[in-house]
């Protein structure tokens, strides 16, 4: 079935445009699936049953697995078994009646404006290291980019004058606007940060670590997180709290969710719809904070 498997990601790449991401996370969750039916004696995609399916996402609950993860695996086993039916090498498709468990979607954790505002504060020097952790942050809490499409800009990506960013997973690209904090930032690294850390001129990331070379996820993670400490956030702060931030503080001040949907990148608007919950908490705050009986 490893075969099979392979042309599934392919067909994906080729036909349907997936982002990199997508394949990845198919290719993981067909992975899981293909060990445990190997143990189970079934090494053929035509001896693969309804049965064996559910038996795979029963072992996942009893592994503790959680339901957004058990309801992934299901999406990637239903995409996968539909494209086998489709291709012929299968005469009906065994993860039909597969159902994904009830996921209550719950609002992620939000920095207040203010928590945001002492964030961005912590690199205030003037140091190529400051400089570039000033832009890379400003940056993030200004277009609500993921850390991935973050590290990965080329300078060629952002344009200052007209204060955009061109932002692509690969195969879908979008344009995000960010403000004038956001333009300066950039600036002073361009100017006096980037040229310091750069050490091969044919480099066109927009941001490196301090040795010149692409900077890791884990990397940007580790800063974001020294600097939460310095601006005293209690919360376990980590990079996609900015993101989630931004959509929320967006959608509180009266940003349409079509907009905050195209910015973020969602393929689906009822991903953004969660953030309508933080204006909804945001003014049960102000109500409890601000009536005499509240």
């Amino acid at each position: 079935m490893t075969q099979d498997i392979q042309n599934f990601i392919q067909y994906l790449h080729q036909e349907k445009n997936t982002s990199e991401n997508t394949e990845v996370s198919y290719a993981r969750d067909l992975k899981k699936m293909n060990q445990y039916l190997l143990a189970q004696g079934i090494c053929d995609v035509n001896e693969v049953t309804a049965t064996s399916l559910t038996s795979y996402v029963i072992y996942l609950e009893k592994e503790g697995r959680k339901p957004a993860t058990i309801s992934r695996s299901i999406a990637s086993m239903k995409a996968f078994y539909h494209y086998m039916e489709k291709e012929r090498r299968l005469a009906v498709d065994p993860s039909e009646r597969l159902k994904a468990p009830r996921i209550e979607k719950k609002m992620p954790t939000v920095l207040t404006t203010e928590e945001v505002t002492r964030l961005l504060e912590q690199p205030g020097g003037t140091s190529p290291k400051e400089l570039r952790d000033k832009a890379m942050l400003e940056l993030l809490y200004a277009t609500g980019i993921r850390v991935s499409e973050l590290i990965s800009l080329r300078v060629s990506d952002v344009n200052l004058r007209m204060e955009y960013l061109t932002c692509s997973d690969g195969h879908k690209e979008r344009i995000i606007p960010f403000g004038m904090i956001a333009r300066k930032a950039l600036e002073a690294y361009l100017a006096e940060g980037r040229p310091k850390l750069i050490s091969d001129e044919k480099e066109d990331r927009l941001f490196t670590n301090c040795s010149g070379q692409p900077m890791s996820r884990q990397g940007f993670w580790k800063l974001m997180k020294g600097y939460g400490k310095k601006a005293g956030i209690e919360a376990e702060i980590t990079p996609h709290m900015l993101r989630h931030s931004f959509a929320a503080h967006m959608v509180g001040n009266g940003a349409d969710l079509k907009s905050v949907q195209e910015m973020l990148g969602h393929s689906d608007i009822s991903t953004t719809q969660i953030y309508a919950q933080a204006k909804d908490l945001q003014m049960r705050e102000v109500y409890l904070k601000a009536h005499p009986r509240g």
